[in-house]
């Protein structure tokens, strides 16, 4: 038998990585790998040993329901069968094959993808994920309109790319900065922290729909190709837009021209209890970005899903896009087997029911119970839990994009989530429930009932 690199080739690799400690995996990270949005020398990164479900393992056999999904990418959970058998089918019968050929678990994945998209939407360009599907979205709408504009939101996060980087209005964006001209920032609605001094969503809704046509009016709509927005704000807050904006907002773009790209790299394949957010109101953008969610991030996979209209712009024009795993074949047969599974399991109808009867009716519980809590909102099983050191004031408990000791509560209301078993994901002064869409009402109710006990941390805080 061959060696490469010291690991056995073939069975053997499986059975050296499993005789590896925690203290080795450790030390090997520590030694050799860097980590992303972090200072590498204050991060010391918990090993995981094993996953299934809704739950992960570290090495001391310690569970940890996770309500992060990870990164709010592991909609189906971990260790599918389905998914890893169509893995373990596609690399036996053709690993790879570049994306000049045709492929039959590209074409499928490209079909099921098609056919639970709004009308109208029947190609799939296939990146390697968000980032990239949001960098080709702009690409794609430029060339197609002629015009080198594109707008998005302030509360945004589009990937960390040159171009998506560019598009990211939250403060990551700042250190990659001159970044890709033509980007105009506006701000989205937000009825808790209002922009437009609104009181009710209906407000809201208006105002900020007034100042994005304000927006258009002094950049020059005929300058704008698109209006890229994240269709529900993912990180950076899970704001769901009132009802109406982006019914607006696609009347805004039809009467000047533009694009209406909906990012739903976050905010697809059930997270938010349909197939993609706009079915919540009906909406139909040009163009589509997909990542996370359609294969649970088992082999990296994204895509943009593109209007008829501006496929054919591309009829007899060359695209000037492409990358080497463009939907790779093992990245395709794990979406088949996911969307097939969400049809087959009824995935997306329980992540609906999820948010519907348990965790918004209990979320809104706790908003009653903690001081901490002042506003709590979401679809599905997307959904954040906003902490205030004042529920008058609307103080946040930590300051935006807070560092130091200024996020020590946030840090201790973490650490009494971890400590009770529970993996939450935090942003700046927000905790967001969003576990797997396949996750049990009674592990949502665990989970949830730990949240309880950790908020008494953050009602410490409160003044």
């Amino acid at each position: 038998m061959t060696t490469t690199h010291g690991l056995d080739s073939g069975s053997a690799v499986g059975a050296r990585l499993d005789a590896l400690s925690e203290q080795e995996v450790r030390a090997l990270d520590r030694s050799h790998v860097f980590h992303s949005w972090s200072a590498q020398g204050a991060i010391d990164p918990l090993p995981i040993a094993r996953a299934q479900g809704s739950h992960f393992w570290d090495y001391s056999g310690k569970r940890y329901l996770d309500f992060s999904s990870q990164l709010v990418n592991i909609n189906i959970g971990y260790q599918h069968p389905k998914i890893i058998a169509a893995i373990q089918e596609q690399a036996a019968r053709l690993a790879t094959i570049q994306p000049a050929f045709a492929n039959d678990a590209r074409g499928e994945a490209a079909r099921l993808i098609t056919a639970v998209a709004p009308d109208g939407l029947n190609y799939v360009f296939f990146t390697n994920g968000g980032a990239e599907a949001n960098e080709n979205a702009i690409r794609m709408a430029r060339l197609h309109t002629g015009r080198h504009k594109v707008l998005a939101t302030y509360r945004s996060y589009h990937g960390a790319t040159a171009g998506a980087i560019t598009l990211t209005g939250d403060p990551r964006r700042w250190p990659s900065e001159p970044g890709q001209p033509g980007i105009v920032h506006f701000w989205g609605p937000y009825t808790y922290r209002s922009a437009f001094h609104s009181e009710t969503d209906e407000q809201e809704r208006d105002r900020a729909l007034a100042h994005l046509r304000d927006t258009l009016m002094v950049e020059g709509a005929h300058t704008v190709a698109a209006i890229i927005l994240e269709t529900v704000v993912g990180t950076n807050g899970i704001l769901v837009p009132p009802d109406g904006y982006l019914e607006g907002v696609r009347r805004l773009c039809d009467e000047h021209g533009i694009m209406l790209i909906a990012d739903e790299v976050m905010a697809g394949f059930g997270r938010c209890g349909e197939w993609f957010a706009v079915d919540h109101w009906g909406v139909t953008p040009d163009l589509i970005t997909f990542a996370k969610g359609v294969n649970s991030g088992y082999v990296p996979l994204g895509g943009v899903i593109l209007s008829d209209t501006i496929r054919a712009t591309f009829d007899q024009r060359p695209f000037p896009g492409g990358l080497t795993y463009s939907g790779h074949p093992l990245a395709c047969a794990s979406a088949v087997a996911s969307i097939t599974a969400f049809h087959e399991e009824g995935i997306v109808d329980n992540a609906r029911r999820l948010g519907e009867d348990v965790i918004g009716p209990r979320l809104r519980e706790l908003q009653e119970k903690h001081p901490s809590i002042g506003d709590v909102r979401g679809l599905g099983v997307f959904w954040a839990v906003e902490l205030v050191r004042n529920r008058e004031t609307r103080e946040p408990l930590v300051p935006y994009n807070a560092a130091g000791e200024a996020v020590k509560p946030m840090l201790a209301f973490a650490a009494a989530c971890k400590e009770r078993g529970l993996w939450p994901f935090v942003h700046f002064n927000r905790t967001h429930v969003v576990p797997p869409c396949t996750t049990t009402p009674d592990e949502a109710e665990e989970g949830l009932a730990i949240l309880d006990e950790a908020l008494t941390v953050a009602d410490q805080f409160v003044d």
